[in-house]
């Protein structure tokens, strides 16, 4: 039996985490983390049984105790909640899905405890991957990553000596935009972004896709989860989104990882590494499928790729700023406050106008990030 914990158990990857669980009599939930969706995490307590629940506010939390009070199960609330849920001594694997840099604090902690991690929260390692890997290391956990081309990549990597990496090849489906200007741009839609052409994913992410800010941020975490500089990371546009990413070794050999575009593979893959599960749902058909292409990412219209290369390279506080600059920008595009197109210009503002840290603790990335947030309510309003 595998005791899991789920750190954001109502969003697209902890819903899907739980459909695993179910097909699976050997998995066993004692945690689960959510943000408001009292509902929702209600019903998943009545199924799943776990020894502890945490909403993100204490109103939320009173609510839902009031509701499972006839149910053993132990409700917290905000980032204490979560953190004593994430070193709870009945777990054996975190699973953190939860959007945001809210999930660095309990990803630490239950590093701390000697509980393996499952990562689908980027902005982790986009942020703080120069605390999370040395500390996983010396702690001996393993961090197994859930992003589908993460997945691929470790998957490729399996049984493979590193050293021998020429480089990774991240692939991206371009998303719903693939292949307009950037005046076509600015007259799209939340409506339009959220069209995703092959993922059904959460609307940040969805929105992520359509700007490639999120290839960016998984350029920065496939180069702290695998050692590979930024100069060895390319990005391949490759719209069927079957092949999940490549690694091409020195010989010239490449290892590519096909599926489809389904989160499960990479959300059961990691759970039960180095194991490999029969899992209900459509296989890959080459015949309906027919032919595969590829493309160079257009990094001078869709911004997003490029600001991520320069955040990178500079490092430090830098990653961080672009990711807390593109987490408020896309929230006020969902909230029909700003064009597009502004989504890149907000994160260009705050990285011009940044004092970067080399070398920040996680003290100092959550100040940065308040420090984001306050700049671009000052210019662009709440």
């Amino acid at each position: 039996m595998k005791n899991i914990a789920i750190l954001g158990s109502t969003g697209s990857i902890g819903t899907q985490t739980l459909e695993i669980v179910s097909d699976n009599e050997d998995l066993n939930v004692v945690g689960l983390a959510a943000g408001h969706n009292t509902d929702l995490l209600e019903r998943q307590i009545r199924q799943f049984m776990p020894k502890i629940a945490v909403m993100g506010d204490e109103k939320c939390a009173a609510d839902l105790k009031e509701r499972v009070k006839d149910l053993p199960v132990k409700v917290l609330a905000g980032m204490d909640g979560m953190i004593e849920m994430a070193r709870m001594e009945e777990s054996d694997m975190l699973l953190t899905a939860i959007v945001g840099m809210i999930g660095i604090r309990p990803t630490i902690a239950a590093i701390k405890a000697g509980k393996d991690i499952a990562l689908a929260n980027k902005e982790t390692l986009v942020c703080a991957g120069h605390i999370i890997m040395p500390l996983a290391k010396e702690c001996k956990v393993g961090i197994y990553p859930v992003d589908s081309e993460h997945s691929a990549i470790f998957q490729s990597l399996h049984g493979e000596n590193r050293e021998r990496i020429s480089k990774i090849l991240l692939t991206a489906s371009g998303g719903p935009f693939r292949g307009l200007s950037y005046d076509e741009l600015k007259t799209k839609t939340k409506y339009d972004a959220l069209k995703h052409p092959n993922w059904n994913m959460g609307n940040k992410i969805t929105v992520d896709s359509a700007t490639l800010v999120n290839k960016g941020l998984e350029v920065m975490e496939a180069g702290w989860l695998f050692g590979v500089p930024r100069d060895r990371i390319e990005v391949v546009i490759h719209p069927q989104s079957i092949i999940h990413s490549m690694v091409e070794y020195v010989d010239g050999g490449i290892m590519a990882q096909l599926g489809m575009p389904d989160m499960k593979l990479p959300i059961q893959y990691a759970i039960f590494y180095p194991d490999r599960r029969p899992m209900k749902g459509k296989k890959v058909d080459f015949f309906e499928l027919g032919s595969i292409s590829f493309e160079r990412p257009d990094i001078e219209t869709f911004r997003g790729l490029k600001m991520a290369y320069r955040a990178m390279d500079m490092g430090g506080s830098m990653p961080t700023v672009f990711n807390a600059a593109n987490e408020k920008a896309v929230a006020l595009f969902l909230n029909d406050k700003i064009r597009f197109t502004d989504i890149y210009d907000i994160i260009e503002d705050a990285m011009d106008n940044h004092s970067l840290l080399s070398d920040p603790s996680v003290e100092e990335i959550l100040e940065t990030e308040s420090s984001v947030y306050e700049r671009i309510a000052s210019l662009r309003g709440r």
